[in-house]
């Protein structure tokens, strides 16, 4: 039985309510592949030591890799860039799911979404917070790339931008009808399930309503939101309160941290928060069914926000050569609790292989092998 702290965990939601909520073309691009000799390998293929309470364990490099995917952020994409990832999505959204027992899922994308509903409760607010979404997300880079034949690297917003500046969240190009992901939620178009025991953490004020415009707006989703299971839109309900979570100062609060638990903290919380955290911002930012714990990565844009996520990890992994293979934090919420190790093995059931914390700590090794430019 979950405690009733843990109930009270991500999006800070004992902080949630007092901020008002405001088929496909074939494209072809340009293989985003770099050389090894183009990016910075200073730590490629090192050992590192990690620091005091940081895993233990062995740290010998994982295979080279011969090129890098590189990742980067939207707005630096051209307009056929912009297409043909968008594109690979829609594929997804077509492809029958891999797993034949799944009676819910009915695409590719749908079987992405309904992991990480099961297995939410196993990976936020603990140690494995960020090297589990870092290898969530290289399957399903792996599967844009090997079952949809895109070219590229995930794609990241850099949502300080916006957060820094005077402008609406909405007005990041991601949000455009043409050549992003589609805009706001149609307010009045949809109303979420009761959630009257907060089970499955839906906060209606976050349900603008349907997007209604750009490649996503027939999109219907099968799970969600929260744990339910129901045919509906994808929706949003864009927030720009939450750009003082999102800016360049909360970055940089976050990646001055002196070990890997406190800029997990500073990154996702704790099971109370007292206030948001990074995380936090760029799903209730979003809002709609990117403001729930659970059912968040039916909408695109989820993928972009943890590459985000992911990018900052990496930039602080980068900052001191220890930090490269530094891992540490509970296991679970709730009690009894153990330490994570570079062992702990991180479990995407059906999206692909489990694998070792240790294995994907350097991006710039198999089975990762992209870079962040």
């Amino acid at each position: 039985m979950r405690s009733k702290f843990a109930f009270l965990s991500l999006f800070a939601l004992s902080h949630f309510s007092s901020h008002a909520f405001a088929q496909t073309a074939s494209i072809s691009n340009s293989n985003q592949t770099i050389s090894l000799n183009n990016t910075d390998t200073s730590l490629q293929g090192t050992s590192a030591t990690p620091t005091s309470g940081a895993s233990a364990g062995t740290t010998t490099a994982a295979a080279a890799c011969p090129s890098l995917i590189e990742r980067r952020e939207w707005r630096t994409l051209d307009d056929d860039e912009k297409a043909n990832y968008i594109n690979a999505v829609l594929c997804l959204q077509s492809l029958p799911p891999a797993d034949k027992t799944n009676t819910v899922a009915k695409s590719r994308f749908d079987e992405f979404q309904g992991v990480h509903i099961s297995s939410a409760d196993s990976v936020h607010l603990v140690g494995q917070f960020l090297p589990w979404h870092r290898y969530y997300l290289l399957r399903y880079e792996t599967a844009l790339r090997e079952e949809c034949y895109y070219e590229g690297g995930t794609p990241y917003w850099d949502w300080t931008i916006e957060a820094d500046s005077e402008d609406s969240l909405l007005s990041a190009p991601v949000f455009d009808a043409e050549s992003g992901f589609g805009g706001e939620g149609v307010p009045g178009t949809y109303t979420p399930p009761d959630d009257p025991t907060g089970e499955n953490r839906i906060f209606p004020e976050a349900f603008h309503g349907c997007v209604q415009d750009g490649p996503f707006a027939n999109l219907t989703l099968h799970y969600g939101p929260g744990k339910y299971i129901t045919d509906h839109c994808l929706t949003r309900g864009v927030n720009d309160t939450m750009k003082e979570f999102l800016n360049s100062a909360a970055v940089a609060n976050a990646t001055a941290q002196p070990n890997f638990e406190l800029f997990r903290i500073e990154v996702e919380g704790e099971p109370v928060t007292p206030t948001h955290k990074v995380h936090d911002g760029g799903h209730i930012g979003i809002g709609g069914e990117m403001s729930n714990f659970y059912s968040s990565p039916g909408d695109p844009l989820f993928f972009l926000h943890h590459a985000n996520l992911d990018r900052i990890w990496r930039s602080w992994q980068m900052s001191t050569p220890s930090r490269l293979f530094e891992v540490t934090g509970r296991s679970t919420v709730d009690p009894p609790y153990t330490n994570i190790t570079l062992d702990f093995i991180l479990d995407v059931q059906t999206l692909g292989p489990a694998v070792a914390i240790r294995d994907i700590m350097d991006i710039q090794s198999s089975p990762g092998c992209y870079t962040y430019v």
